[in-house]
């Protein structure tokens, strides 16, 4: 894959016959076959767009608190997509760029952010369905597809990323951010953004590489059957692994916690019950899971989960004063699901967790999140709220998760 760069205006007939041109002259100034072949195929390992004008300078004050947008999948949350824009600091006048990343797939977010509806409109009356950057400050949107490991560790790549102000990881497939990325400059890129409460977002495969520990993939996906009834079946591939080592990215607001998406459109509650079972480290009395490093319980090292539902996004951040780190969730006001976040913590270790065993773990405390006004609480794990947020216990028994009923929010 080589570069492609869009521009306003850019002459597609004169830059082919510029192509060609060059192409003449390289194959004339070739002494030897051998040179030829080397530099026809020395292309570009990544592919590269932008919308707007990258070079434009952009005076943004660096975020002094962390922000993160986990989106569940399917259709992408506008509001989500402003708040990360908000947070990193982009206003009217000031500039700013905002770089999604991803491994397959096209430039298709870049209109979608930059512009305020379907005619390419930059109005601050901002149509359903499109996020309105360029009106909010915004001076480009860039993506770069990154498809291999060579290109996670290119300058020209890691020059972008780096210069961003915002990051959003897209969907696809998280195996190959794994292999691809993990461990390479664009992992170190990523990391130093962190440091600096950049903002960053994923959706589905983007959100899975959010975590502490991540579902990674690496033999293809797991249902939830399959998760409940051996835990470690050949698709339950956590990163890293073993678990506690390094991984990719480790956001530090979300340590100890596990993400997934598409919950209800997939059935994945049950399957995320499960990663976060194989976190949950071996006890004296031969519970918890072989592997796991974590303890059970509501302790600050407690193993986790969240889960999120398609069209919803769970926008998470640092405050300077309590809590100290927030939550909340939000989805498009066309939205036709239920649009729920879900907080996963069991209170007490597996007592079967086996290999080719249905496992078992009883006084899982699951709450969930339906509605936007809502603050949960990060830190605490808790709403102050009980109104608004309810706990409920699960018991997982033999591989079989019961059914569930919600009294708030419905």
């Amino acid at each position: 894959m080589g570069t492609s760069t869009a521009y306003p205006g850019h002459n597609r007939a004169t830059t082919a016959r510029r192509f060609a041109h060059t192409l003449l002259r390289l194959i004339a100034g070739c002494s030897l076959i051998a040179a030829c072949n080397i530099a026809l195929a020395a292309k570009a390992p990544y592919t590269y767009s932008v919308l707007g004008n990258a070079a434009a300078p952009a005076s943004v004050s660096a975020p002094v608190q962390p922000s993160f947008v986990l989106m569940g999948g399917g259709p992408d949350v506008d509001e989500a997509f402003r708040w990360m824009i908000q947070r990193a600091g982009i206003t009217p006048g000031h500039g700013g760029r905002f770089v999604v990343i991803r491994a397959t797939g096209t430039d298709a977010y870049n209109p979608y952010i930059y512009y305020s509806d379907a005619a390419s409109g930059t109005s601050s009356t901002f149509a359903d369905g499109w996020v309105g950057g360029a009106a909010l400050g915004l001076t480009s949107v860039e993506t770069l597809v990154i498809p291999s490991v060579a290109a996670a560790n290119d300058a020209f790549v890691n020059n972008v990323v780096g210069k961003a102000h915002a990051v959003w990881i897209a969907g696809g497939d998280q195996s190959d951010y794994i292999k691809y990325w993990k461990g390479t400059a664009l992992d170190t890129t990523l990391r130093g953004l962190m440091a600096r409460n950049v903002p960053l977002g994923g959706t589905s495969a983007g959100l899975a590489v959010l975590g502490w520990a991540d579902f990674a993939a690496l033999n293809g996906s797991v249902t939830t059957k399959q998760a409940l009834d051996n835990p470690y079946n050949r698709y339950m591939t956590l990163d890293p692994s073993p678990l506690g080592g390094a991984g990719f990215i480790m956001p530090p607001a979300l340590n100890n916690t596990i993400l997934d998406s598409h919950l209800d459109s997939r059935d994945r509650l049950g399957r995320l019950l499960g990663f976060v079972a194989r976190m949950i480290k071996p006890n004296t009395a031969g519970g918890g899971c072989s592997g796991g490093v974590l303890a059970s319980g509501t302790g600050s090292n407690g193993a986790r989960g969240i889960g999120v539902d398609v069209e919803t996004a769970l926008l998470v951040q640092g405050n300077a004063s309590a809590p100290s780190l927030s939550a909340r969730r939000v989805t498009n006001v066309s939205t036709t699901t239920e649009s729920a976040v879900y907080f996963v913590r069991p209170r007490a270790d597996p007592s079967v967790c086996a290999v080719k065993i249905p496992l078992t773990m009883a006084n899982i405390e699951v709450q969930k999140l339906g509605d936007s006004d809502t603050v949960f609480d990060l830190s605490s794990w808790f709403t102050t709220d009980w109104s608004q947020l309810t706990p409920h216990y699960i018991d997982v028994t033999n591989g079989a998760l019961p059914a569930l009923t919600w009294a708030y929010p419905l």
